[in-house]
């Protein structure tokens, strides 16, 4: 079965803007126009009745010690019902950073969506050599369900970027993505 147009759409554009890249490497934050942003901008584009007055949050990572002050930049989130957006979850540490900050300046977190769930199972003890156990293990997701009851959805996932692979006949994508989910798959 192929995948919903929508998906295709949206890993096809991921891959041919280079969002969306293979190989081994090493994430670094950079400046950018928050996620949570553009997405709010499209959503007033297409029904600005609906979503016109909607605000938004983001975690500036470090706090600022003058002018507004703290982690928040964006609108106060006392009382506030909050729908979390992201890019990509892998162990979820940035996803419980987020919930905690969230409580803590008063809001309540409805949801949590991202663009793009690794389905990777959640880190695990490591032994003597720093090489982490075989033992199946719940997704970030997953554990996020279980720990704050937070519904939790994705766009796309690491299986359907496989099918995508598939269904171009992209061999060498496709084989090392399959070899990635052979080893980091969630049990969930």
């Amino acid at each position: 079965m192929a995948l919903p147009a929508y998906k295709t759409t949206f890993l096809e554009s991921c891959l041919s803007a280079n969002v969306l890249t293979f190989g081994t490497f090493t994430l670094k934050s950079g400046r950018r126009i928050p996620l949570a942003c553009a997405t709010l901008l499209e959503l007033n584009r297409i029904d600005p009745a609906t979503w016109g007055s909607v605000s938004y949050s983001y975690n500036r990572k470090e706090a600022k010690d003058h002018g507004e002050g703290g982690n928040i930049v964006g609108a106060a989130l006392k009382g506030k019902t909050v729908l979390v957006i992201d890019d990509v979850i892998t162990a979820g540490t940035a996803m419980r950073e987020t919930l905690n900050l969230v409580a803590k300046e008063g809001g309540k977190v409805v949801g949590f969506t991202v663009a793009l769930d690794r389905l990777e199972k959640m880190p695990g003890p490591k032994d003597e050599n720093g090489v982490e156990d075989d033992k199946p293990r719940m997704s970030a997701m997953g554990q996020i369900r279980k720990e704050y009851g937070v519904p939790t959805t994705s766009i796309v996932t690491l299986d359907d970027l496989i099918k995508l692979m598939q269904e171009k006949g992209n061999e060498a994508d496709m084989k090392r993505l399959e070899e990635y989910r052979a080893k980091y798959q969630a049990s969930d």
